[in-house]
């Protein structure tokens, strides 16, 4: 009987791969365009109001190959880096998001920051509060960083409850502290410590992992 990988990461696969209880978690590949293409056209909507604009005059992933392998390379040199790790959420081997850990910063910092989408028609299931576990323990006990930071508008009801379904400590909020949509945005920020991950590990992994 083949016994199911430990949900962490695999470090010997090409990629990376990271596994929760019902999610897979691994950067997107070139071939993986018609499926980001098809979710991120049908999604629209959904994501424009939460999202930065994108830079004038330049090619949309969701509708050229090129771009869209353009930026898989640009993910690839992040994690090369040690920048970023950026990762498609996969349930039942289909697409369903994207969460990222973004803006990696050792020396005194030792933090990055998370942010995610994820399918309207998946919404509401639990599979984004499960990624970000999955990431948590990656950055954690992998990357050993220290704090994580998930940055959300407040009005953005969906990603505040996923904070608070996890219990992430919320703390305060930064006037006008990111360009969504052509607007200067509020943010409530959340953080998470190591310490922290420490004290509910295993609180966290029956639930989720």
């Amino acid at each position: 009987m083949t016994r199911r990988p430990h949900p962490s990461v695999v470090a010997v696969a090409s990629p990376i791969r990271l596994y929760g209880r019902r999610t897979v978690l691994r950067p997107l590949v070139a071939h993986d365009f018609e499926a980001w293409s098809e979710v991120r056209t049908r999604n629209t909507e959904w994501l424009a109001k939460w999202e930065p604009l994108p830079p004038p005059h330049s090619p949309d992933p969701a509708r050229s190959r090129e771009a869209f392998a353009g930026r898989c390379s640009a993910r690839d040199r992040e994690r090369q880096s040690g920048s970023g790790y950026a990762f498609g959420i996969f349930v039942d081997g289909r697409l369903a998001g994207e969460i990222n850990l973004n803006n990696v910063l050792r020396g005194a910092m030792q933090g990055a920051t998370i942010g995610y989408w994820i399918d309207e028609a998946r919404a509401g299931r639990g599979y984004m509060a499960e990624s970000v576990v999955v990431l948590a323990q990656f950055a954690f006990d992998e990357l050993r960083l220290h704090r994580l930071e998930i940055c959300i508008i407040p009005r953005n009801r969906n990603s505040r409850r996923v904070m608070e379904k996890l219990g992430i400590r919320e703390e305060g909020v930064a006037e006008r502290f990111l360009e969504i949509n052509g607007t200067w945005e509020d943010h409530v920020r959340y953080g998470f410590t190591v310490e922290e991950w420490r004290e509910r590990r295993d609180e966290l992994a029956s639930v989720w992992l």
